[in-house]
């Protein structure tokens, strides 16, 4: 417990000048975010079979246009240049071909990665984007993800009885689940209402902010199957107590992609 406190109140003290800094400083610590996260869902496959270097050195490359890609639309649409993509196919499909023992590489670990570089280049060029269109909406989000963590760790610590998805993660449950999601949606309605917009309709704000705090423990619950299907506790051990990038990130990830549905009426 002590340790998972203090790894997060350290994370906190880099991690507030960075956002208040924005710019290049951001930019940069979002990319390597994003390598890092690149790094874990790769080891997490190598746990079954080692991913070749080559592979692994394009990925980091392509992971990163993807994050970097025209850093001044400011636009929240999916905009990437199709030579990027093309090479996203190609860099992981042709070596199927290439690496004649199937044992080694195939078509299975191609569309793995395929899937998760794509995945993890428009989420993390998500963070960027979001910050440089108003950067309090993704204060916004990070409260929704912070609390609901929080409170679901701890009501389910002190009162949970009922288990939520033990074949996934055995430590969640119902109450922690519904104790994050109070908490949750309390906190950040309030804060949207006071700091992003006092005009919108609070029924809104709380349809939102509740289909985006359930949705951020599932988003955990999926990177937990992913963890699980692969036996492996955490992604990393950067943050002890904690685990990797997307042992942290994992809700607010999935945050993020859900707030899209609602960019309409906000």
């Amino acid at each position: 417990m002590k340790t998972r406190i203090l790894s997060a109140f350290l994370a906190f003290l880099i991690f507030i000048p960075i956002f208040i800094m924005g710019g290049f400083i951001f930019n940069l610590t979002i990319l390597i975010l994003a390598i890092l996260a690149t790094k874990e869902f790769i080891k997490v496959k190598d746990s079954k079979k080692i991913t070749p270097n080559f592979v692994k050195f394009i990925s980091y490359i392509i992971v990163a246009l993807l994050v970097l890609y025209d850093l001044n639309n400011q636009d929240i649409v999916f905009a990437t240049d199709y030579r990027i993509i093309a090479g996203l196919f190609l860099t992981f499909l042709l070596p199927t071909v290439l690496y004649h023992d199937h044992t080694k590489y195939n078509v299975r670990d191609a569309f793995y990665l395929v899937g998760g570089i794509f995945f993890l280049g428009i989420v993390f060029r998500l963070f960027i984007l979001l910050y440089e269109t108003n950067y309090r909406l993704l204060l916004y989000l990070f409260t929704i993800t912070i609390i609901t963590d929080t409170f679901s760790y701890f009501t389910g610590y002190l009162i949970g009885r009922h288990k939520l998805l033990e074949n996934i993660s055995p430590k969640k449950t119902w109450e922690g689940l519904i104790g994050g999601t109070i908490m949750g949606v309390f906190v950040s309605t309030v804060f949207f209402n006071t700091v992003i917009d006092p005009t919108l309709y609070i029924d809104r704000v709380i349809i939102m902010s509740t289909f985006l705090s359930i949705l951020g423990q599932l988003g955990d619950l999926v990177f937990s199957a992913i963890k699980r299907y692969f036996g492996c506790k955490d992604f990393s051990n950067i943050m002890p107590g904690h685990g990797g990038v997307l042992d942290r990130l994992d809700s607010i990830i999935f945050v993020m992609l859900g707030y899209m549905f609602f960019m309409p009426i906000i």
